[in-house]
């Protein structure tokens, strides 16, 4: 047994002081003084048949410390198999240990693809044997894909992740009829990288025309576009209104998207929204002062922007913060906008910088808890994750909100070995990260002998389809059509 004593617990909304009792890989008890006095007494019970029935006790005094639920990231690429150079799933799951990240939801472009049962099965394996997290997959969509996508096999990734927009690896569906079956396919959910193509490329030629191919960071928010990010944004949720389809905004990125997107709970939408936490820090203030360190897709857009994607996440109307974690070779961001590689790594700050901007004003921590814990699990059906309850998998994070600590490459732990977070001061450190109730991360210390679990999914209740219409009792939950 573990007991993580006297700390600041931040959970569901609430932020008061309590104790934690871990036995197994679950939270057997919670404790709390000011809510519940007798609480501690049921406690001191709990531990005491404990002992009696043969069993150790560890205490962890917290007193100061943040206990919070472990983050979900439900957008990472971890590299592996095809592209481990850049990161795999050992040296990455690491990272987002130590940075708080508990779970995470791994992306299909990787070699070969993952757009196949035998290729998603694979990067299961793969996982069992090499993450410290927890994990889950999602299954990619191809223009030549549907019925792979139908296969039983397929209904263990965690979603269908669907590229309406050309990104690393390759994988654009633009072929409409296919996007008609993939939209009125299985009640998946259905998560789309959203950016026109057609869009792109012509902004491409248009300003390779006028100035050539050796363009600047700055042309590469004019190459892929608001209006490229808007137009697809909207014809996602377009298909997804005819089909009645669980759909999820990948990486939002301009104030024109937020208003497809409705301010409502979580449990009331099929349509939901995330941001990732760069588009939540950075504006194109940065390309002078960072340059293709932060080169995206989609692009980081302008300061207004940045706030109108803080507000909607305030509002309601965006439901999930993740990273969009995508490492590559230092020597691969080299060169113009055309030619470095977009994307970069986060997982071992996203959660620290969050923090950061809490204490700056801009969110709560019982915000940040709620779009980086709670809201992942609600919105893929995770069984007994993200919040800190009775019976629920012992995923916490202890923070010390008053240990400021400096961004550098010698306490980077990513393996493509560099950060657009270095040089930057944080005032809040992740100093303890438990998994299924093993202390894997301890100020520094990694138990490397620890495996994380694959996520369970709580299957949805099917929704038949007849064209574009749901059949059935339409008068059926929100709630009833999710469980």
């Amino acid at each position: 047994m573990i007991l993580i004593r006297n700390a600041k617990l931040i959970n569901e909304g609430a932020c008061y002081k309590a104790s934690v009792l871990i036995d197994g890989e679950r939270i057997a008890f919670i404790a709390d003084a000011t809510r519940n006095p007798l609480s501690f007494v049921k406690l001191f019970f709990r531990i005491i048949t404990g002992i009696i029935t043969g069993k150790n006790l560890k205490i962890i005094p917290a007193g100061g410390l943040l206990l919070l639920p472990g983050m979900i990231d439900d957008q990472v690429h971890f590299r592996e198999p095809g592209l481990t150079s850049k990161g795999d799933i050992h040296s990455e799951s690491r990272a987002a240990v130590a940075g708080g990240i508990t779970s995470f939801m791994d992306m299909p472009n990787t070699l070969p693809q993952t757009v196949t049962v035998e290729a998603l099965n694979d990067k299961f394996d793969r996982a069992a044997n090499e993450s410290l997290a927890n994990y889950s997959f999602f299954i990619g969509a191809t223009n030549n894909n549907p019925e792979e996508l139908k296969n039983e096999g397929a209904k263990r990734a965690s979603a269908v992740k669907v590229f309406m927009g050309s990104s690393t690896g390759n994988m654009l569906v633009d072929n409409p009829y296919t996007l008609e079956k993939i939209f009125s396919g299985p009640d998946a959910i259905i998560a789309v990288h959203c950016e026109s193509e057609a869009i792109i490329q012509a902004n491409r030629e248009k300003y390779i025309q006028q100035f050539g191919e050796d363009l600047d960071i700055t042309y590469h928010p004019k190459i892929r576009s608001r209006e490229a990010c808007f137009a697809s944004s909207s014809k996602a949720v377009e298909l997804a209104k005819k089909h009645n389809t669980r759909l999820h905004l990948f990486h939002l990125s301009t104030a024109e998207e937020t208003g497809l997107l409705e301010s409502k709970s979580l449990k009331e939408k099929r349509i939901t929204g995330e941001v990732c936490v760069h588009h939540l820090w950075f504006c194109d203030e940065d390309y002078s002062r960072l340059g293709n360190r932060i080169k995206w897709n989609p692009a980081i857009k302008t300061k207004a922007d940045r706030d109108a994607l803080r507000q909607a996440l305030i509002d309601g109307k965006i439901d999930v913060v993740a990273t969009d974690h995508a490492p590559h070779r230092w020597e691969e961001k080299q060169g113009s906008c055309l030619k470095a590689a977009s994307g970069g790594p986060m997982v071992q700050h996203a959660l620290t910088a969050m923090l950061e901007l809490c204490k700056q004003g801009v969110f709560t921590q019982e915000l940040v808890v709620e779009k980086m814990a709670h809201a992942p699990a609600e919105l893929f059906r995770l069984k007994e994750r993200g919040f800190i309850r009775k019976g629920y998998y012992a995923d916490l994070v202890l923070v010390d909100p008053d240990q400021s600590w400096t961004v550098r490459k010698e306490n980077l732990l990513y393996k493509c070995g560099w950060s657009p977070f270095e040089g930057t001061t944080f005032s809040h450190r992740v100093v303890k990260t438990f998994i299924n109730g093993t202390l894997v991360y301890d100020d520094g210390q990694f138990n490397e002998t620890f495996r994380g679990k694959e996520l369970s999914l709580a299957r949805s209740t099917r929704v038949h389809r007849r064209g574009s219409r749901v059949t059935g009792n339409n008068s059926l939950s929100f709630n009833y059509l999710m469980l």
